[in-house]
């Protein structure tokens, strides 16, 4: 008999051999009859799949194959990106999480395509929103039916630009009138390293080598950023020389960028900094940054004096706002040293590429006029060696040669 019961108890155990293996498992039932079925079930799934049948899953409404999915990606992911698969999913399932996921097509997925497009969504964000939907369907295995019909929206890679020198001392004096103190030294370090938001923001007293003039990013977007030194430019120095003046007793763990609190009052309306805390990092620098690329607009076009008072509510005047996202910071910084003559394998160790985004960025950056290229070419030449012309023999002597009889 396959099935049993243990003295005492009232449930059904199978129990039988499977390649040699023993299996015994409780049926979970006190029906004899349906714990034969489930035995024979059991043993018809374990032959399926060491003959390799695959497991057939069960029609599911999307929002429940995502909740599944989503379950079994937060062990392998970093948190954030888990925040921005939540987000994808956010706008995903009020479209399409009511429907199974073997009905859902191509037009489908092109409806919502649509819909997000009409919504002002870039096809970037689309795109990623996209990418977490077929990772959903690829597990339920409902994706390959839909992949030759699918397709991606052609979204723009070279939307960075580099701020010009007056947009930049625009900038600068805009950050200069921020409550927010650590706006101009963290500004700055943008500008002079090319490093992203994200490494300038954990920063740590311990990575600065003042001795050195050089400093040591910690965790990066890429493997090949990870834990590199950038040597640092005489203004970056100076700047945090002087933003080091204002953490006197700072340790080596403390972050260079603290979380702290800004007000301002009195006359004046000076800032002041409370509740430091240099164990953690700066939250957040969006509110002080859009009030700076505000003001600095006004700078570029001569509507504000330096002497008027500084209030972050001007991000919310009716005015265009300096064309500046923070990370064309970095686009600034790298446009800048290749423009230099930097060659672009330095630039990259610089900021962190991986060897593959290094060729990418080569080609977005590598704009050259007829004339740089063709002085590359001479300078293949140009190593001291004496150039002679090949001697090739005439076309006519050829022919000669081979109608000449023996």
């Amino acid at each position: 008999m396959s099935i049993f019961r243990y003295k005492g108890s009232k449930v059904w155990t199978m129990d039988f051999l499977f390649h040699g293996q023993r299996i015994r498992e409780s049926t979970g039932t006190r029906s004899k009859t349906l714990a034969l079925k489930i035995e024979d079930k059991r043993r018809r799934a374990l032959e399926e799949g060491a003959a390799g049948i695959r497991k057939q899953h069960q029609p599911r409404l999307l929002s429940v194959a995502a909740d599944e999915w989503l379950d079994l990606k937060k062990a392998t992911l970093a948190p954030r990106s888990v925040a921005i698969e939540k987000a994808n999913l956010a706008h995903l399932l009020p479209e399409l999480g009511r429907k199974l996921v073997c009905d859902i097509d191509a037009r489908d997925v092109a409806r919502y395509q649509q819909t997000r497009l009409d919504d002002e969504a870039s096809p970037k964000t689309v795109n990623l929103e996209i990418g977490t939907l077929r990772a959903i369907l690829k597990r339920s295995g409902q994706w390959a039916r839909l992949q030759p019909e699918v397709k991606m929206l052609p979204a723009r890679d070279d939307v960075g630009r580099a701020i010009t020198a007056d947009e930049e001392t625009a900038l600068l004096q805009a950050c200069a009138r921020s409550r927010s103190r650590s706006l101009v030294p963290f500004v700055t370090l943008a500008i002079e390293t090319g490093a992203r938001y994200g490494v300038i923001r954990t920063l740590q007293w311990g990575c600065v080598d003042f001795e050195n003039r050089c400093l040591k990013f910690g965790k990066d977007k890429t493997a090949a950023g990870t834990g590199r030194i950038v040597p640092l430019s005489q203004r970056a120095v100076a700047a945090l020389n002087f933003w080091a003046t204002h953490f006197p007793e700072r340790k080596p763990e403390h972050y260079v960028f603290p979380a702290e609190r800004y007000g301002a009052g009195g006359d004046k309306f000076s800032p002041k900094a409370y509740h430091v805390d240099p164990s953690k990092p700066i939250g957040d620098i969006k509110e002080a940054w859009e009030a700076a690329r505000v003001r600095a607009a006004k700078i570029l076009k001569g509507e504000t004096k330096e002497t008027e008072p500084d209030t972050e509510t001007e991000a919310k005047e009716e005015i265009t706002p300096l064309a500046c996202r923070f990370h064309d910071l970095r686009h600034t910084a790298v446009s800048r040293m290749l423009n230099a003559g930097t060659p672009i394998a330095k630039v990259a160790k610089i900021v962190g590429w991986s060897p593959a985004t290094m060729v990418r960025m080569a080609a977005r950056y590598g704009h050259f006029s007829l004339n740089e290229l063709r002085g590359a070419v001479e300078s293949i030449n140009g190593a001291g060696i004496e150039a002679q012309s090949p001697v090739f023999s005439p076309v006519s002597d050829v022919r000669t040669e081979a109608k000449r009889p023996n």
